[in-house]
Parts: C-alpha cells; structure tokens; sequence
C-alpha cells in the first residue's frame, strides 16, 4: 500500500487544477491564498489518521497543524479574503509588471502549481514521522512543541496589531485624518518590519524538527517544504517593501532602523 503522504499527491495536483481553473474564470488569482491555511493542516490530519492517532509525534504535528490553520484561516476571513473581489494586491502589480499572456504562464506555473505543490511539501516532515512511527516521544519533541506555541503567539499578536492599526488608519482617513507614518511601526514591528512572516516560517521550520526528532538525522528531504516556503518569504517581502517603500517616503528610514524578518533591537 502506498503511504499516505504520496496518495495525496494527485489530491494535491486536482487542488492545484482547481486553483488554476477557478483564477481564469473568476479574474482572481488568491485561490490558492485561499487553501494556503486549510490543506496543510488537512495534510497532515490524514497522514495521522493513517497512523490510527497511535502515534504521539504524529497527533502534536496534526494538533499543532490546525491551530495554526484555525488561526491564519480566521486572520484572512476578516480580511476579506474569501469574498468575491478579495483578490491579494500584489498578484494586481504582477499582472501589471508581467503582461497578460506572461501573467498566464505565471499564474498555471507559480501561483496554483508551486505554490500548492509547496503546501504539500510542507506536510511532507509527518511522511518522514510516520515512517518512523512508535518512536519515544522525547525531550527534543516537547521543546518543539513550546517553540511553536511561541511563534503562534507571535504571529497572533503581530497579525491582531497590523489589524489593529489598520481599523485605526480606516477610521481615521472617514475623518480626513492619517495615521502617523502610513505604516506600522510600533508593538513587535519595532523590532521586525515583518514579525509576522517571521513567525510563520518559524513554525515551518519546528515541524519539521518533528521529522529529526523521529529520525535522528537532521537533513533529509522533507526540508524541502520548509526551505521553498524561506525563500518564497524571500521573494515576497521584497514585492511588499518595494510597494511600501514606493508609497510612503518614511519607509526608507524604517528599512534602515528596523530588521527585516528576525526581531532584533532596532538601530538609533
């Protein structure tokens, strides 16, 4: 029998089929944004399952998986992602940049095929579990589990201040007013201009300290997930800081004050 994490291969690529379909019918590329929270932790919820829930490695990754899935699901309902028209404004500038047929070959390759296929891979850390399955819970395991609830209480606070000060910054433009800046600097973006994409790649990372801890070897190929969603972070935090830096001129000397992704004193 073929094991549970490569029967959900063609699950994935029906996903990505639908992404790709549903961004042309609809003019809307945020299908995939739209899944990014519910298929991982769906993932991993199966390869446990398959597991009969017998494994305690397994049940911390599936239980971890949907909290983090329960909360990032939550954070972009409220933001309108899941209405007609909540499109992400940067896949706008892509087409922009890009052209249409260019903006089509981007959307079928990058936008529901790596991305979903990266979803997957992120999963891929509770194949290497499961075939390591009945191995002692140790004390390695339990610090990966204090070190998620760490990043998933950074990323709550980060997400609960950005939504925070842009309820402020609406309420205030309905008066005529502006907020001091036009971007968020305060709470922990006064130690990272982007806590929150911080935290996210953070949690990637310890699941994947799950698969070393089954294994006992710390490099095996179900990094990959972990290492494409660092450099896919790479990529799209330089698209938002060159819009922000474009739209705000202030943004330049937070740049120079403030660290990028990991929180750090910021510089006088």
């Amino acid at each position: 029998m073929q094991p549970p994490f490569f029967q959900l291969v063609p699950v994935c690529a029906v996903i990505a089929a639908a992404c790709w379909v549903l961004s042309i019918t609809t003019r809307e590329s945020s299908w995939v944004d739209r899944v990014w929270s519910i298929a991982p932790p769906c993932y991993v919820a199966w390869i446990a399952l398959q597991a009969g829930l017998a494994d305690a490695r397994l049940d911390a990754m599936a239980v971890l998986t949907a909290a983090w899935g329960v909360r990032l699901t939550y954070n972009f309902a409220r933001k309108g992602g899941y209405r007609p028209g909540g499109e992400d404004y940067r896949w706008q500038v892509m087409r922009e940049r890009l052209g249409p047929a260019k903006y089509r070959i981007f959307e079928a390759t990058f936008i529901a095929g790596f991305q979903n296929a990266l979803l997957l891979l992120l999963a891929a850390p509770a194949h290497t579990v499961w075939a390591h399955r009945g191995r002692p819970w140790s004390a390695f395991d339990t610090v990966l589990v204090v070190l998620f609830v760490i990043f998933w209480l950074g990323e709550l606070v980060a997400d609960e201040q950005q939504w925070s000060f842009h309820r402020r910054k609406a309420e205030l433009a309905k008066l005529g007013e502006s907020v001091p800046y036009g971007f968020l600097r305060d709470g922990l973006f006064r130690y990272s201009r982007h806590p929150n994409f911080f935290c996210e790649m953070a949690m990637w990372w310890t699941v994947y300290g799950f698969a070393v801890a089954a294994t006992g070897q710390w490099l095996h190929w179900t990094i990959a997930g972990p290492v494409l969603l660092t450099l896919l972070f790479q990529g799209s935090t330089r698209l938002t800081e060159s819009l922000s830096a474009a739209k705000y001129p202030a943004y330049a000397g937070y740049q120079r004050t403030t660290s990028r992704l990991v929180p750090w004193r910021p510089k006088t």
